[in-house]
């Protein structure tokens, strides 16, 4: 029995043990949805406001601790933050700054930061051998050379990367440039910073206590949460928006649309501008990824509603089997817009094939035993291999270009692969959906690649010298050792 098969039918029967089959319907949308599903999506009242983070600049201080806060409806949770409020403030720069930061750890543990998608050097980039303990604290000069874009930052400690972000850490850093400001798209409070995550309670208290089960699969939870809110609704004009969504969940994949069909366009992806906008309906966002998004919300009166929602993607995958809300748009009043949508947006050059000096290929659908053997039911891998802090399993020299190929074709899990200190292109996907989606026309830090997918990515890698890590973005995957360490010489 293939392991999917073994989790399926042994958490599917556990759950009809435990509760009984007519609870079990009733707690959930659909009896379709559950069939062996042990983590569904319970909708909210969906009638608190949604938050937006407190907007920071300059030189910064985060402190790492444990607050409470209301995350679900008039119920005080205990949770973790890098401030007096949920979720971390949002970090705005330009282009050409440079952005100090000092995190100050008043946690009962190891932590540090990681600044997902920016380009820095090794030592300011947030690997896991850099970390302080309890009541020390970690100096970051963050040098912002790269184009502007929708990045973010969250804790990289080794083994309790995933549990750290689950209960809190984390948060959106955007970086600005000119080029986007020519544009002058929807701004001030058109412009949205979504992050969405999905959170486990017993009763108030956030849960993070995977099964070895839910290590394999990634840890689900059952309500969805934006900026730190459950079920939360944004009261709106009925104008243009910019929505810029961050998919900051440890596991979970979520394929976005409006519950109305309503078309959008992608504008931007991990790493900044497309070269021109993307007209779509739903986008797939795997653990790690952005997708910079505008919606008209023109055709929409005053007093209508509208949701973000996550559709099915699979029937084969326990959590692509179920369509639930995300969040609530209400038209709050009608507004006028001298907004046009621009046909170009970006220059994004492309990088010949010719230029990769090296190809590499990583098989990262192989689970294997203490021995390193393969099998059905062991750790996470690539190429066969878990994470060693000490051990360089690549050497890459600074400034040369690379083909890197991810290989899933004989695997049964889902793996947002994440390289850090680099942004690539993607080249082509074979198997699986076979193409290659509109967030992907552009600059990546990360690629969802779906069981029975292979892709390749081709990247050239910057002049900072050190060691640098790439992972799966499935954080229990990752804690569970999918990571290997390269170094740029």
């Amino acid at each position: 029995m293939k392991r999917r098969q073994f989790i399926k039918v042994t958490t599917g029967s556990t759950l009809v043990a435990l509760v009984g089959t007519s609870q079990l319907l009733t707690a959930c949308h659909t009896e379709e949805d559950m069939i062996g599903e042990p983590n569904w999506i319970v909708e909210g009242a969906f009638n608190r406001q949604l938050v937006i983070p407190p907007v920071v600049t300059g030189d910064i201080q985060l402190t790492a601790k444990a607050i409470s806060g209301e995350m679900l409806n008039d119920k005080a949770t205990s949770m973790l933050s890098y401030r007096d409020g949920m979720i971390g403030p949002l970090i705005v720069a330009n282009s050409g700054d440079t952005v100090n930061v000092k995190l100050m750890n008043y946690l009962l543990e190891q932590t540090n930061i990681h600044w997902h998608g920016l380009i820095l050097p090794a030592d300011m980039d947030g690997h896991p051998k850099d970390v302080t303990s309890t009541g020390g604290e970690l100096q970051y000069v963050l040098p912002i050379q790269q184009r502007g874009g929708t990045y973010w930052y969250h804790p990289h400690p080794h083994g309790s990367t995933a549990r750290q972000v689950f209960m809190g850490l984390a948060g959106m850093f955007l970086v600005r440039d000119q080029e986007e400001l020519g544009l002058q798209l929807p701004s001030g409070e058109f412009e949205l910073p979504l992050i969405i995550q999905d959170k486990r309670f017993d009763g108030s208290a956030l849960d993070y206590s995977p099964t070895d089960e839910e290590i394999i699969l990634g840890y689900l939870g059952e309500q969805i949460v934006v900026n730190g809110i459950s079920s939360p609704v944004a009261s709106v004009a009925n104008v243009w928006h910019r929505l810029r969504l961050l998919n900051g969940s440890t596991a979970r994949v979520y394929n976005l649309s409006f519950s109305n069909g309503l078309p959008f366009q992608v504008i931007g992806s991990d790493g900044g501008l497309l070269a021109a906008p993307e007209h779509a309906t739903s986008i797939l966002l795997g653990p790690g990824e952005r997708a910079d998004i505008l919606v008209d919300f023109s055709t929409l009166s005053v007093g209508d509603e509208v949701f973000l929602v996550s559709n099915k993607f699979s029937e084969f995958n326990e959590q692509g089997r179920q369509r639930f809300s995300i969040m609530k748009f209400a038209i709050g009043r009608a507004g006028s817009s001298n907004f046009i949508l621009p046909s170009s947006l970006s220059t994004v050059s492309i990088i010949p094939e010719a230029l990769a000096v090296k190809t590499r290929s990583f098989n990262i659908g192989l689970m294997i035993d203490e021995e390193g053997h393969g099998t059905d039911m062991g750790r996470h891998s690539i190429n066969g291999l878990t994470f060693d802090m000490q051990r360089i399993d690549a050497t890459v020299d600074a400034g040369t270009t690379e083909i890197w190929e991810f290989d899933n074709s004989g695997g049964d899990e889902i793996h947002p692969m994440h390289i850090h200190g680099v942004q690539f292109q993607i080249l082509q996907r074979f198997g699986g959906r076979n193409s290659i989606i509109a967030t992907e026309k552009g600059w990546k830090d990360t690629v969802l690649v779906m069981p029975g997918e292979r892709v390749r990515v081709i990247m050239t890698f910057s002049q900072h010298k050190g060691v640098f890590v790439f992972h799966c973005h499935n954080l229990e995957h990752e804690d569970d050792g999918m990571m290997l360490n390269f170094e740029i010489v």
